[in-house]
């Protein structure tokens, strides 16, 4: 079978990145503006997936074909749709070798104060493939178009370059994995020197790691003039004193490496962990920072914006905080009605989920925030029920 893309090449040259002049005042709080939901009970065609995964909140794998979940990274695609990128699938390397990695075309059609369905249609994809044979070592699928999946990559974050191709951020180096705009891998996988995770394939026997697992590169935002990749890790270094601290890297797109300017940014908790990583303007960027936790006990889910400038005596980037996705006014209701047992709708609407990994700038100072739902796992907006993937967009209070 040749290797095929699932994409509009209308859609496709729309693809870029959105822009705004700043990020606007936040300091009265966060306004849910539109809401919109995919069910969580979402495929796409492919073959069966989820044969390594037990039960979870009601659902019983495995899977017809594929789930659309996972979702971490987000970018525009024509006005109105956006193209979202699934992460390794289930969780793990061993668990999700029947999980694609693919990128999808979503179109919401948000509720607002004025109405709205509120709902998220699917349309075509993007799947990454190795059909050149570049990735240097076994992979799950070994022939024919060599489909990437969950168990060669955990992908979380992507960028689009100026050329078109696209990069995306993965855990389980942690490498950056560059592709065309049809997800056909174009080179070997790029390692980010000395910095190793256990599921990293060229690990050596008896190395040890340097990088805990899945705490690889998780945001990465790439630079206004498109010449510079930042992936930011995930989690600290093991040998890294202060476990507080994250690294960001800068990576020419020119060159094809590695610029070794660095900077550190301060968490809020040794275990908190990072869900984005983007582009705000200039050399503003902002990051989604989360504890663990979901549901009643989820507390610390935000969005702070950082400048490369600006860089505090203590050596860590300064931190000034956008929104608390834990605290959004929502005068409108837009967020009603709820199911029984659901938490965190009506006038003060919350987004108590375990991970919330895409943060997309809109204009008029608006951002666009998605959540992660890890299909059939994480419950956080109604115990015992798999969480739908929200849309929602956010404006600062007047």
């Amino acid at each position: 079978m040749r290797f095929r893309v699932f994409i509009a090449a209308a859609a496709l040259a729309a693809f870029g990145l959105a822009a705004t002049a700043s990020a606007g005042d936040w300091s009265k709080g966060a306004v849910l503006e539109a809401r919109a939901v995919l069910p969580a009970d979402t495929f796409a065609p492919g073959p069966p997936s989820g044969a390594f995964i037990t039960p979870a909140n009601g659902r019983t794998p495995p899977f017809a074909s594929q789930p659309v979940q996972g979702m971490s990274a987000v970018l525009p695609a024509e006005p109105g749709s956006f193209w979202v990128m699934e992460d390794n699938g289930y969780g793990a390397k061993a668990n999700s070798s029947d999980f694609l990695l693919r990128v999808y075309h979503v179109t919401p059609s948000f509720e607002t104060a004025k109405g709205g369905p509120g709902t998220v249609s699917v349309g075509a994809f993007i799947q990454l493939a190795d059909p050149d044979h570049k990735i240097p070592w076994p992979i799950v699928n070994a022939t024919g178009d060599r489909p990437l999946t969950g168990a060669d990559f955990d992908i979380e974050s992507f960028r689009k370059a100026p050329d078109g191709s696209l990069w995306f951020g993965d855990e389980f180096g942690p490498f950056l994995v560059h592709t065309s705009d049809k997800g056909k891998v174009l080179e070997a996988p790029i390692p980010l020197a000395g910095v190793k995770s256990p599921d990293n394939p060229t690990l050596a026997a008896g190395e040890a790691p340097t990088l805990a697992s899945s705490k690889g590169f998780e945001g990465m935002a790439i630079s206004k003039n498109g010449r510079f990749l930042y992936p930011m890790l995930e989690g600290a270094l093991l040998a890294d004193a202060d476990q507080n601290r994250r690294l960001i890297n800068e990576f020419s797109l020119r060159k094809g490496k590695y610029t070794g300017r660095q900077w550190a940014y301060r968490m809020e908790a040794p275990g908190n962990s990072i869900g984005d990583f983007t582009l705000l303007s200039g050399q503003r960027f902002l990051v989604i920072e989360r504890d663990q936790n979901q549901g009643a006990t989820a507390v610390f889910k935000r969005i702070f914006l950082v400048d490369l400038h600006d860089v505090g005596a203590d050596g860590f980037l300064v931190k000034h905080p956008v929104a608390d996705l834990m605290n959004i006014a929502d005068p409108a209701t837009i967020s009603l009605p709820a199911r029984p047992g659901d938490i965190g709708l009506g006038t003060t609407y919350t987004m108590p989920f375990q991970t919330i990994e895409s943060v997309l700038p809109l204009a008029n100072h608006r951002l666009l925030v998605i959540n992660d739902n890890n299909y059939p796992f994480s419950a956080g907006r109604n115990p015992g029920l798999p969480d739908d993937d929200e849309f929602v967009i956010l404006r600062p209070a007047k």
